[in-house]
């Protein structure tokens, strides 16, 4: 764990490139499935509410995986 000390006290954290494999992981292919074989063969093709609905789970996946790190790393 890289953790940094700034002139006030406070403890910042670095992220570092594997910790977001596990995410990409993740992201990639559900993003490719989605919207690469499964949304354009289905009755939801195109942009509605349940693609915008799919998009906004993927993006709060990401956020809460980010938010998680880093209150992990924080310790």
């Amino acid at each position: 764990m890289q953790h940094s000390v700034s002139s006030d006290g406070a403890r910042s954290v670095r992220f570092r490139l594997r910790h977001f494999v596990p995410l990409a992981g993740f992201v990639l292919p559900t993003v490719i499935i989605g919207y690469g074989f499964v949304i354009p063969r289905s009755p939801i093709a195109g942009v509605n509410e349940l693609t915008i609905g799919f998009t906004a789970t993927v993006l709060g996946a990401c956020v809460t995986y980010v938010l998680g790190i880093r209150a992990a790393l924080r310790g």
